[in-house]
């Protein structure tokens, strides 16, 4: 945002005022408006020049600060989150079907399994560890 007036002008323009000039007179001459004036005063009010110069080296700085404070928070929560992924066990890797996060090996053979895929009930044969369709799906 490009400003109309300097922090310099601003602080001269309080000068003035201080120095018995009137604030309508001011804000009527050099164009802005008093509530201007009274926010410029409650900022900048007691300052010189450098100390004006120093408050904007400091905010500048301070937004700087608080931009890579947020990038680096939001890198630590990619990093928390390909830290999750990688600690999986293999065995926990998300499954598909009717069989979702169950462990086939708890189950009793020969029970129909519940849940989405219940009417295909899957019977585990015991001899060759294979899954196969019941003969009453």
């Amino acid at each position: 945002m490009k400003k109309r007036y300097t922090d310099e002008q601003i602080i001269g323009f309080l000068k003035q005022a201080a120095a018995g000039t009137p604030v309508k007179e001011l804000c009527r001459k050099h164009g802005f408006s008093d509530a201007s004036f009274y926010i410029w005063r409650q900022k900048f009010g007691g300052m010189d020049v450098p100390d004006a110069k120093r408050l904007r080296a400091l905010e500048a700085e301070n937004a700087k600060l608080k931009k890579l404070l947020a990038e680096a928070i939001l890198d630590k929560e990619a990093l928390k989150v390909v830290v999750r992924e990688n600690r999986k066990p293999a065995g926990q890797t998300r499954r598909r079907g009717s069989h979702a996060g169950q462990n086939p090996d708890l189950r009793t053979p020969g029970l129909p399994v519940a849940g989405p895929g219940a009417q295909r009930a899957a019977l585990r044969n015991a001899e060759t560890g294979r899954w196969a369709e019941s003969p009453a799906g």
